[in-house]
């Protein structure tokens, strides 16, 4: 009785230490985690307060969580242009129609090449890796563009980027391992390659496809370049990420006749370039805000399963 009482209590004790390790190690992971929060919500917080604040009185700083003098003339001032609405529209489609096109195209390609009885497979991968180190650069992408006959068309901006070279490969890597019997119980009952890949695979493949629907409608929304380098010309194929950058680089100006955006001199003081740079990356930050909580479970489970493998 004297042993089994000797040893009990050195056991009590150890548990107390595991119990006091464990309550140290969560907080030390939540005091983190909170940090890593703090870090990374208060720049947002800040360009959201800066945006909503006097132009001039945001010029002495000082502003952190909230507006020290709340105003609307920044948001005024970027909507005033009627362009920005058609604008915002070719955006949203451009993503919508973009997004589409690239998760089919993309998963039609990489269910093609993650099948084992498809010869070519490896060359056709290889092919499509290389071009993510090897570019043709600006001037033979602008020439081969107008060659397409692509130059002051919408289509230029889903055309191009139809195949993304990551985004095949996560989605190839998710179908390699889902399991065979359930390809080949499909072929047993008659069904095609692409019956099998409209009826079995895409369902399947939702988590993954998610996650490169998620990438490629930041991708377009955030797209600017591509506006400036063939449909500068055409107003009405404006994105909002062009319109704002215009918007940014008039209120640079100190002439409201240069800037064309403010109906007066009056008008062109109650804003700044931090002002108005603050408001433009709200304006294109929240749809992504929006659409980011509908998507994260799927997100994360495709990044999870679809990792990339060796």
């Amino acid at each position: 009785m004297a042993n089994l009482a000797s040893v009990s209590k050195p056991r009590k004790f150890s548990s107390r230490n595991s119990s006091l390790g464990d309550k140290i190690f969560d907080i030390s992971i939540y005091a983190i985690l909170t940090i890593l929060m703090i870090v990374t919500l208060y720049p947002f917080i800040n360009t959201l307060a800066v945006s909503f604040n006097t132009a001039t009185d945001s010029m002495k700083g000082g502003i952190h969580l909230l507006p020290r003098q709340f105003s609307l003339e920044n948001y005024k001032f970027v909507f005033a242009d009627n362009s920005v609405y058609n604008a915002t529209m070719i955006s949203v489609l451009r993503s919508v129609i973009g997004t589409i096109v690239t998760v089919f195209a993309s998963a039609m390609v990489a269910y093609t090449i993650s099948r084992p009885e498809y010869v070519l497979r490896k060359f056709v991968t290889i092919a499509f890796i290389i071009t993510m180190y090897i570019n043709g650069g600006l001037i033979p992408n602008f020439l081969l563009i107008r060659d397409l006959g692509l130059l002051d068309s919408f289509w230029v901006y889903i055309l191009p980027g139809v195949i993304g070279v990551f985004n095949l490969i996560i989605i190839r890597s998710f179908i390699e391992q889902l399991p065979d019997s359930i390809l080949e119980s499909a072929r047993i009952d008659g069904a095609g390659d692409f019956r099998t890949f409209i009826n079995i695979v895409l369902p399947l493949c939702l988590p993954v496809l998610a996650t490169v629907a998620l990438f490629s409608t930041v991708s377009q929304w955030n797209s600017w370049f591509d506006v400036f380098l063939y449909n500068s010309s055409n107003e009405h194929l404006s994105t909002l990420q062009y319109e704002l950058q215009k918007i940014l680089q008039n209120s640079n100006t100190t002439s409201s006749a240069e800037s064309g955006f403010a109906n007066s001199s009056a008008d062109s003081n109650k804003v700044s370039p931090l002002s108005i740079r603050a408001t433009m990356t709200i304006v294109a930050s929240v749809p992504m805000i929006i659409i980011y909580p509908f998507l994260q479970k799927y997100f994360v489970k495709g990044m999870t399963v679809g990792g990339v493998k060796g």
